[in-house]
Formats: structure tokens, C-alpha cells, sequence
């Protein structure tokens, strides 16, 4: 197929478009094929351990508790990342795992009244992943320097079905094909507009976006926000378009967005955890849930929370990511000019005290209005 942004573009929306329509029409299929593709990920990463295992040559166990320096290498502008430490290494491969490391609000949506012990629980398993991860580089992957798409040739057998470089042979692993891992990603991205039409619709019910009114729809036959579903797979779409033609100097925006990601998943999670900090014993906060650490505990984990919020944001925008930098800033700037001019009069924030029981009721009114309409 012709490889062109065209394609790329089209390829997305009607992907995005089948994930938005099953989160449309089918909450309950939503709901069962998020818990499956949960399984598929992590059944999958054991799966391709086991068969690193059993069909490497060889194994190089001292790969667990020593390691080398790869940075700059090969020389010049193709290096990954310059010449830096062993230790300025490790710390930028922290932005990869970071990624997993994320979605605490999703992983506690199914224990009402304890969400915050959801979120513990879930992150508490992913601690497995790394391990996973550590223990594929005891099984040696033998590659020679001639291959003249890759600057590299796959040897035969589990290195080309690895790396994906023609067909498996009768003596290969055929289940590992790392290209064979589009239904986990369409899984993945059809959790991921779950969770943005989520967050829209919360927003939009306590009138935190513009056009709240709007996207606070929810369908009454099928009782998904419907207008939130769509609202932001448009958009998603849209995102993926305008900033795969526009440039700046030869990079894509595109790929300097997605180098901003990690830093803006954090900063989304550590910019409430501070306000935290001098929110806490107030009048919009009184006191804490009902499973906490105390006021000394989250304390404490807050401000190393804020210290790994900076450390992250340093090692994020290191060559060649450098111009995330001026990326994150200038979000930071814009953001803190539309809260500090506009919204900080308009929007008064989630309700609290008696305002909550006024919501309570007239989430109830709705409900019924929608139980009615389904009738």
C-alpha cells in the first residue's frame, strides 16, 4: 500500500471511528473488551519471554546485573542521543517505562468508595514489567551490519520473526510476530477513547469546557456520552493530521508533540497534587478521604513527587527532544494566561458542600429522565 500521509490520515479515522462507534453503541462490549485487552497485553509480554527463552541460541544471564553505555553510538547526527553518562542513560530510559505508569483514575473506576487503594493495586502490578523487560535481555540477538532497509540483517530464525523482517521459518516461533500486535494497539486506543470521552463529559458537567452544555449529552438509549465520544475522536484525528504536514525547522510536530507526552501526563497528575499542598485543611478541601496516608504522609509524597516531576521534565527535553522544551513552556504559558484572564472567573470548580447534594439530585432527575426515554 502507498505509504503517504493521505493514508495514514484515512487509516486512523476509520480506526478511530470503529473504536468511537463500539464506545457509542456498546458500553457493556467496551467495558469486555477493555478487560480482555489487559490480559492480551500482559499474557502477551510472558508469552514472547517464554519463547525468547526457549528458542535463543543461547543465554546470557549476566545481562541482568551489568550494563553498557550505548549512547552516541553510531557517531554523528544519527546518534540517538549524544555521548553522556552511564548514569544520564539510565535516567533517560526512565521516559520509557513512564508511560506504563499512568491511567490511575481508570484502574480505580470499578472500586467505589476506595478508589485511590484501585489505583495502588494496579500500579503495584505493573512493578512486574520491568522484570519482564530485564529478563529479554538475557536472550542474545545475533545481527549482522548488511541489511538494506534497516542497516542491519535479521539472522534467521527468532531474530527475524522479532524483528519482523520476512516470513518465520519452520523452525521459527510463529506467534511472536511483532507486527501481529495491531489487535492489542486497537485495544489500547479504543480504551484510550473510553477514557477521553470520560474525562470530557466530567468536565462538561461541571462546565470546565467550552460548549459544556453540549458535550455533557449523554445518549438515552444507549447511555454513553455520546457527544463527548465523537467530540474528541474528531479531534484526535484532526490532531494526528495538522501536526504530521506542519514542520518545524525538519522536524514534524508530530514527533516533537509525542516528545512531550510523558511530560504532559505528569504534569497533568503533579499540577492538582501541589495545589494539594495548600488546598488541604481549606474550605474547598476540608479533610481527607476515608483511605489516606495522613496530612504528614501525603505531604511527604507529594513533594517527591514535585522533585520527579522536575527530574522528568530535565531528562524529557535533553538532544535531539530539545525542542520539547519550548513545547511544554509554552502550553504551561498559554494555559496559565487563559485560567488567569478567563476561566479563573468563570469556572468555580467541582461542587462541594451543599452544592453536592443539589448535583446528587439532579443526577437523579436525570437518570430517571433517561430511564424514561429508554422505556
Amino acid at each position: 500500500m502507498l505509504d503517504t500521509t493521505g493514508v495514514r490520515i484515512v487509516f486512523i479515522a476509520v480506526v478511530t471511528s470503529g473504536q468511537a462507534l463500539i464506545n457509542h453503541y456498546g458500553i457493556g462490549l467496551t467495558a469486555r473488551l477493555t478487560d480482555f485487552s489487559g490480559y492480551l497485553i500482559f499474557g502477551g509480554s510472558i508469552l514472547l519471554t517464554v519463547v525468547c527463552l526457549v528458542y535463543a541460541p543461547g543465554l546470557h544471564w549476566s545481562r541482568l546485573w551489568t550494563f553498557a553505555n550505548y549512547s552516541g553510538m553510531p557517531a554523528g547526527p544519527t546518534a540517538v542521543w549524544p555521548h553522556v553518562s552511564g548514569t544520564w542513560v539510565f535516567l533517560l530510559g526512565l521516559l520509557l517505562p513512564l508511560y506504563t505508569i499512568t491511567g490511575y483514575d481508570a484502574s480505580a473506576q470499578h472500586l467505589r468508595g476506595n478508589p485511590e487503594r484501585g489505583a495502588v493495586r494496579t500500579e503495584g502490578h505493573r512493578l512486574l514489567d520491568p522484570l519482564v523487560g530485564r529478563v529479554r535481555l538475557s536472550v542474545p540477538l545475533r545481527l549482522r551490519a548488511d541489511d538494506s532497509r534497516h542497516g542491519r540483517r535479521g539472522a534467521p530464525g527468532l531474530e527475524r520473526v522479532l524483528l519482523g523482517h520476512g516470513q518465520a521459518g519452520p523452525g521459527d516461533a510463529p506467534l511472536i510476530h511483532l507486527r501481529r500486535d495491531f489487535p492489542a494497539q486497537v485495544l489500547c486506543g479504543l480504551a484510550t477513547v473510553t477514557s477521553l470521552s470520560r474525562m470530557m463529559y466530567a468536565f462538561s458537567r461541571d462546565g470546565g469546557l467550552p460548549f459544556s452544555r453540549s458535550l455533557a449529552r449523554v445518549s438515552p438509549r444507549h447511555r454513553t456520552p455520546n457527544a463527548s465520544i465523537w467530540a474528541g475522536s474528531v479531534l484526535s484525528v484532526l490532531f494526528v493530521w495538522a501536526s504530521s504536514v506542519i514542520s518545524i525547522g525538519d522536524t514534524p510536530v508530530y514527533s516533537i508533540v509525542v516528545s512531550c507526552t510523558v511530560i504532559f501526563l505528569f504534569f497533568s497528575f503533579i499540577i492538582p497534587i501541589t495545589l494539594g499542598l495548600f488546598a488541604y485543611g481549606g474550605r474547598k478541601w476540608p479533610k481527607m478521604g476515608p483511605w489516606n496516608v495522613g496530612r504528614g504522609g501525603y505531604s511527604l509524597f507529594a513533594l517527591l513527587s514535585i522533585a520527579a516531576m522536575v527530574l522528568l521534565f530535565v531528562i524529557g527535553v535533553q538532544p535531539p527532544n530539545d525542542p520539547a522544551r519550548w513545547v511544554t513552556l509554552g502550553f504551561l504559558v498559554l494555559t496559565a494566561i487563559v485560567w488567569f484572564a478567563f476561566e479563573n472567573r468563570r469556572f468555580k470548580g467541582p461542587p462541594i458542600g451543599e452544592a453536592i447534594a443539589r448535583r446528587e439530585a439532579e443526577i437523579a432527575a436525570a437518570e430517571a429522565a433517561l430511564n424514561t426515554a429508554a422505556r
